[in-house]
């Protein structure tokens, strides 16, 4: 019976490093994972200098009115399930205070490229290998995605492509069937292998022999194999793996409304500035000094580790808001261009199960 060699994996496996080619400029290159990671080439001239950012305007956001106020808050409530109106509609505003702060953004642009030896059946596709030299790996084209997005583009290279017997099944294209170890019929189930049943009648199940064909193979001993799908050669070639990742740092100046900072990441406001270039120069002469300090402090840091940047700021509105109900104050905060609120003492919640 047909029985080639064993193979213990369950799918494709790597081509053993025998199988590979020495191919100049890749010679760190590794199979079935990534590798080989390709520092970039020194620059043929300087990077361009920082300039200045943009001049600073004197941004100025008005506060929101009352009757913005409630209805960011009527909105809130309403979309609590457990939370009467009666705060909203009832609920007489005191006092209204701004605490408009900062947040400050710095991305940085990256791109990085690795390799590793990647394998298909062959199918009669093109063998370039040692027709010419291949290109550097640095040297490839590929498609930049728009910037400050991340991204990923993997890219056969040219002139590494070359044709190899199947390790797992060493040219056969076929390899044995791991449900019945290759003989092609498994013990039968229903007599356990007896061929009768405990009633002393022939086992109808395997006509008396015992054993019964094997499902997965159908009875051949082998499948196809998993790995050339049955075509006796793989294509072996490199693949070069291009990743551009933008890389972001937040800093939001604390204020002492009493909001959580953490609210603040989750809603957009004015944009007083942006600067992108090659690397940004930290922003100066901000109206808050918390901005300058962490500005520097994250260039500084983004400069030795990344290329491409962009820095940009927002003011962002924050409204305290101070009510009475029941002849008791309450507060609530309105922050954002999208009005959102943070009530954390809502004075009118009740409790709901469902059954």
């Amino acid at each position: 019976m047909f029985a080639p060699p064993v193979c213990d994996s369950h799918g494709p496996s790597a081509p053993p490093a025998s199988m590979f080619d020495t191919v100049p400029g890749y010679e760190g290159t590794v199979a079935g994972c990534e590798g080989g990671y390709l520092p970039p080439p020194m620059p043929s001239c300087p990077a361009p200098q920082p300039q200045p950012g943009p001049a600073q305007s004197n941004w100025n956001i008005p506060s929101i009115t009352e009757d913005t106020a409630r209805e960011a808050f009527s909105q809130y409530a309403s979309s609590k399930c457990c939370y009467s109106s009666a705060p909203v509609k009832d609920g007489v505003i005191t006092n209204m205070e701004a605490y408009n702060t900062y947040r400050y953004r710095l991305e940085t642009f990256n791109e990085s490229r690795t390799t590793e030896w990647s394998q298909q059946p062959y199918n009669g596709q093109p063998v370039d290998a040692y027709t010419q030299s291949p290109p550097g790996p640095w040297d490839i084209p590929a498609k930049a995605p728009i910037f400050f997005q991340d991204d990923k583009q993997v890219i056969k290279v040219p002139n590494t492509s070359s044709v190899k017997n199947c390790h797992s099944c060493l040219g056969m294209g076929r390899t044995p069937c791991k449900e019945c170890a290759g003989g092609g019929n498994k013990i039968c189930w229903v007599c356990n292998g007896a061929g009768n049943r405990s009633s002393g009648d022939r086992c109808h199940h395997c006509q008396g022999r015992g054993r019964v064909n094997c499902s997965h193979c159908h009875g051949q001993g082998s499948r196809e194999c998993e790995t050339c799908k049955g075509k006796r050669q793989l294509l072996v070639f490199i693949n070069l793996k291009v990743i551009w990742t933008n890389n972001l740092d937040d800093y939001i100046v604390e204020q002492s409304s009493g909001l959580h900072v953490v609210n603040l990441s989750k809603v957009s406001g004015q944009e007083m500035f942006r600067d992108a270039q090659y690397m940004v120069y930290p922003v100066m002469g901000f109206p808050d000094p918390n901005v300058v300090r962490a500005a520097e402090r994250l260039v500084r840091e983004h400069q030795a580790r990344f290329s491409q940047t962009s820095q940009s700021s927002l003011l962002i509105p924050v409204t305290k808001v101070t009510y009475k109900w029941k002849g008791d104050s309450h507060i609530y905060f309105v922050y954002g261009n999208e009005f959102k609120v943070s009530a954390d003492n809502y004075p009118a919640t009740c409790c709901c199960t469902v059954m």
